[in-house]
């Protein structure tokens, strides 16, 4: 029997949107709540934050980030599990995890030790009843993202999710990944925010300690441009004086007053310290569209997505150039969906459609995409109970969550000899020492 409640995390590098779901009254957290994924040391108040507490902070100066995920992965449990400790605490979902179900998304290309990570702290830590492992995209066929007028979800489809860490091109069919045709870009929000804190270190103040405020002016400030060399030129003729450039007024934390873009005509104090953002606006988002600009020996984000639809089967293709979606919070630049479909419309073939699907909050989209998945009448059958966990380990989730390493390419037999060496590794089963009854009352220690 399932719980009543499920606990939905789509745990992002950057944030945590968290709720609860509850199928039978249909009662959902449409609206979730962002919860900064990081424990944040403030200079200014001398004060740590975890996670959720960082609403509290006075001074966002020179703030010190430790990440529980590095280069797209989680790394440092230590600094997970006290996010979550106030996730699942009263000031935030206020939910008793050993009464409740859970639906957590992992990053693309997991690895297996660290997902059996994932197994261990699910039910031993947190006694959750049982739980639901996967990507973000998994979940978007679930959602409205495809329904726009009522259509029926898709059977082919490619999401693009651009995140914190990295940029996925996800093809699915009939709402199984098809990871053969994956592709991953190495540029994500992460990337973007520290070239525009080296750019305007360089020009004009030094910013390279002020991670949360150059990010704030990166999500103000900045948009994909379509016309690149044009805007490049308008700033070079006219430097001090043209229609792209913008003032961000720094902020004054000893007044409370957060960083904004200056108003035309607006008046500054005495004491405003401002940032002229000019070709910066444009030239790091551009990035997600030309990668080899910093090095990267990589396509552009067009380019990768088809690639990836040039690895599925032929009669097919014309179905997911025909339903692209968009999420992601490096999605949401202005400019974006017009300099993307632009740039696809010369590569999709003449016999095909191109449509590209955009969310009205790209940053929660999968989240919702969850919630509707748990309403699903097939999601109990798709969870992994504690019970089968102690029983036989995190082989009950390899069985029952389908990864990257159980999928191959049509007629690639050297990637099934490699899952099925896999599969071969003894699994990891919960201690003696930690492990509990099912039946017994649990606790969060």
């Amino acid at each position: 029997m399932q719980p009543h409640t499920t606990v939905i995390l789509d745990n992002g590098a950057s944030s945590i949107k968290a709720g609860l779901a509850r199928p039978p009254d249909g009662i959902d957290d449409d609206q979730p709540k962002l919860v900064p994924n990081a424990i944040v040391r403030s200079k200014g108040d001398k004060t740590t934050y975890f996670g959720h507490q960082l609403e509290r902070c006075r001074d966002y100066s020179a703030l010190h980030y430790r990440l529980p995920f590095e280069k797209g992965y989680l790394v440092d449990w230590d600094a997970q599990k006290a996010v979550w400790d106030g996730v699942f605490s009263s000031e935030v979902l206020n939910v008793d995890t050993a009464d409740s179900s859970l639906l957590i998304t992992e990053p693309y290309f997991n690895l297996p030790n660290i997902q059996d990570v994932y197994d261990q702290f699910v039910f031993e830590e947190y006694e959750f009843h049982s739980y639901h492992r996967c990507t973000p995209a998994a979940t978007i066929p679930f959602g409205r993202l495809f329904q726009a007028g009522g259509h029926s979800p898709p059977e082919c489809l490619v999401v693009i999710d651009s995140g914190f860490s990295f940029t996925h091109v996800v093809p699915i069919i009939n709402n199984q990944i098809q990871w053969y045709a994956v592709k991953r870009l190495d540029v994500g929000g992460k990337l973007l925010t520290n070239k525009l804190k080296e750019l305007v270190s360089y020009r004009q103040w030094n910013m390279m300690d002020e991670t949360y405020i150059m990010n704030h002016a990166k999500e103000t400030c900045c948009y994909v441009s379509t016309r690149f060399f044009e805007d490049l030129e308008t700033c070079r003729s006219n430097p001090k004086k043209n229609s792209i450039l913008r003032e961000y007024v720094l902020p004054n934390f000893s007044i409370n007053r957060h960083g904004r873009v200056r108003l035309p005509n607006e008046e500054l104090s005495a004491t405003d310290q401002v940032l002229a953002m000019e070709n910066e606006r444009f030239t790091i988002p551009e990035l997600l569209f030309r990668p080899d600009d910093i090095g990267l020996e990589q396509s552009g984000l067009a380019a990768t997505v088809a690639a990836s639809i040039s690895l599925l089967p032929h009669d097919l293709r014309g179905m997911f150039w025909a339903n692209i979606g968009l999420i992601g919070g490096s999605t949401n630049f202005p400019g974006f969906y017009e300099r993307l479909s632009s740039e696809l419309l010369t590569l999709t073939p003449v016999e095909y459609d191109l449509q590209i699907y955009r969310s009205e909050d790209a940053v929660i989209e999968a989240y919702r995409s969850a919630v509707a998945f748990v309403n699903d009448p097939g999601f109990g059958a798709s969870v992994v109970t504690r019970e089968e966990y102690f029983e036989v380990g995190s082989n009950a989730s390899r069985r029952k969550f389908t990864g990257w390493q159980a999928s191959s390419a049509p007629g690639d037999e050297s990637a099934q000899e490699s899952m099925m060496e896999d599969r071969s590794q003894p699994s990891r089963k919960p201690s003696r020492a930690r492990a509990r009854t099912t039946t017994a009352p649990g606790r969060r220690r």
